[in-house]
Parts: C-alpha cells; sequence; structure tokens
C-alpha cells in the first residue's frame, strides 16, 4: 500500500470512529429498548479493560450487569467502582478454564437471578506483543480463548431466558483471524476449506483443527503448518472462536420463536489494553461499543456473522 493509500485508509477510519462517537451520544427510544433493569447481561473479564467498560456501558443503559472476575478480590473493587457511579452491577468469581468455577457460578446465577439474556465473552489472554510471536503460551491460549469461551457458551445456554426478543452471545474476536485476512494469511488450504464451508462444519473439526495446530506447537513444526504468521496461536484461537459462532448460529435457529438465540462475534479493534500491552491506538470506549451495540440490537434476526465499527465484516 502506497503513502497516499494509506493517508486515504486512515482518513476513512477517522471518519468511520467519528461518526460512532456521535452515534454513542444518541440515546435509544423508547419504541427501540426491548430491555429493562430485570434483563441480565453476563460479561467474562469484566474487571478490567473493555470487558469493565461494556459492563459500565450496558449497566449505563439500565441493565443488570453480572461483572465476572477469575479474582474475586478484583472483581468486588471493580464492581464497586460501578455501583458508585449509581450502575446495577452486581459481580461473581469466574475462571473459565475451570469447570467448578463454571459450575458453581451458573448455579448462583440461576438461584439469584433465575439465568441470562445476554453473555458477552470477553475472557482471554494474549502473551505476544509487537512483532513478538512465540507459541510457548499456545496451549493456555487456545484453553483460555477458545476451549474456554466454548464452556461458558454451554453452561450459559440452559439458563437463558426465553424471549420474543431472543437472547444474545456476542463474542470478542479479532480482524486477525479473518479467513479472509492478507496481511496474516492462513496458507493451509485444508483448514481454511473446512472452515469456510459453514454448511457441513462440525464442533469437531474446529477442536480437531486446534489441537492439530497445539501438537505441532508443541513438537515445533507449527511455521510448517500453513497458520497466520502474526500472533499465531492467539489468531488460531479466534479462528475457532469465529468457526464456532458460525456452527452455533445454525444450531441455535434450530430452536422454537421464543426460544432462539442470537450469536455473533466481533472486533475491538487494537484497544490500548493489558491485551495490546496497552500500545492499542483506540479507547476502551470505542473498543466496547461495538460489542454493546450488538447486544442490544433491536428484535432483528442477526446471527452468525462478524462485526467491526458496526458494520458486517467477511469472516
Amino acid at each position: 500500500m502506497g503513502h497516499k493509500d494509506k493517508e486515504k485508509s486512515k482518513d476513512k477510519k477517522d471518519k468511520r470512529r467519528q461518526e460512532i462517537s456521535l452515534l454513542r451520544t444518541i440515546p435509544y427510544s423508547d419504541h427501540q429498548r426491548w430491555w429493562s433493569k430485570e434483563t441480565v447481561a453476563v460479561v467474562t473479564g469484566g474487571n478490567r479493560g473493555i470487558g469493565f467498560e461494556i459492563s459500565r456501558q450496558l449497566a449505563g443503559h439500565g441493565l443488570t450487569v453480572i461483572l465476572t472476575s477469575r479474582d474475586a478480590s478484583v472483581g468486588v473493587e471493580s464492581t464497586k467502582v460501578l455501583q458508585e457511579g449509581g450502575l446495577d452491577v452486581d459481580c461473581h468469581q469466574l475462571d473459565i478454564l475451570d469447570s467448578a468455577s463454571i459450575s458453581n457460578f451458573s448455579e448462583w446465577l440461576k438461584e439469584k437471578f433465575g439465568g441470562l439474556d445476554i453473555l458477552i465473552n470477553n475472557a482471554g489472554i494474549n502473551f505476544n506483543f509487537g512483532s513478538d510471536n512465540s507459541v510457548e503460551n499456545a496451549r493456555i491460549v487456545c484453553e483460555t480463548n477458545y476451549f474456554g469461551t466454548k464452556r461458558m457458551i454451554e453452561a450459559m445456554i440452559p439458563l437463558m431466558k426465553p424471549s420474543s426478543h431472543c437472547a444474545r452471545i456476542v463474542n470478542v474476536s479479532t480482524r486477525l483471524s479473518r479467513l479472509s485476512s492478507k496481511r496474516n494469511k492462513l496458507e493451509n488450504e485444508e483448514v481454511k476449506a473446512q472452515l469456510s464451508d459453514v454448511d457441513n462444519l462440525t464442533e469437531e473439526m474446529i477442536d480437531e483443527m486446534v489441537n492439530k495446530f497445539l501438537q505441532q506447537a508443541e513438537d515445533g513444526t507449527w511455521k510448517e503448518g500453513g497458520w497466520p504468521p502474526s500472533h499465531t496461536d492467539y489468531t488460531v484461537s479466534k479462528l475457532a472462536v469465529n468457526a464456532y459462532t458460525r456452527f452455533m448460529a445454525k444450531k441455535l435457529s434450530e430452536r422454537p420463536d421464543g426460544e432462539k438465540i442470537y450469536i455473533n462475534c466481533y472486533c475491538p479493534g487494537w484497544v490500548k489494553t493489558a491485551l495490546t500491552g496497552y500500545a492499542g491506538t483506540i479507547t476502551v470506549e470505542e473498543g466496547a461499543d461495538t460489542g454493546v451495540w450488538l447486544s442490544l440490537l433491536p428484535d432483528q434476526a442477526i446471527t452468525g456473522k462478524f462485526f467491526a465499527e458496526r458494520r458486517e465484516i467477511k469472516f
């Protein structure tokens, strides 16, 4: 891309950021507000960064928000900050790597709130910053970002409240993991073909793809595997999240009216948070925006899609 093209692209992005900043100041009208104080939203990894900001914005719109944190004491402190601002926020310890922790959280949620309406899968980790690309932590990255997210979805679906507006699941992902990416290209054509064929995609295929990468990461052959060259472990984990989102959208669409669940994923952008080593270029307010917008969309059957900056993008 030449200098002029880069400048043009930057101007376009800046203009879109300004548009969204303006949209965020416009309150939802009464006929758009399908939710109330009884609407319960669960945000994983809600104690800091994008998760904290998503919690703040959703509570600001009048929902009841459950902020979860792996470290219970940190979650309590984060919740206090929001409660002191007059927001209706509760918290609970949750480690998405720990099945017992998920089970304890599920029981508490059912007993105290009767279930949930919105699930934001924000909890995630990354160990590579800048041009670093080690796969030393690939297993914990994939266990958290993909398998942990999957465990949460499986545990929360039975607790999602029936509604004419449909329950919603939003998975935080990244543009780095797009199958159509040119800058961070997936060269493994077999994997690319499998993940692109949504009609025949299965959960087992997605798990197998992740496990194949982890095996290659551990035996040192991953560079010959055709995996994306940048932030490889993080990208593969989110490739799996994206594929699982599409797989689950198809599966959940078969549920009867009143019990349907919409599931989508979004890229928050390169946000200035711990996940990027605070090297990001956009604010947490901007990074949280599309996730909140997706959660609150009026009654429209939008599911199995990928979004960024309030617009659908290609997988």
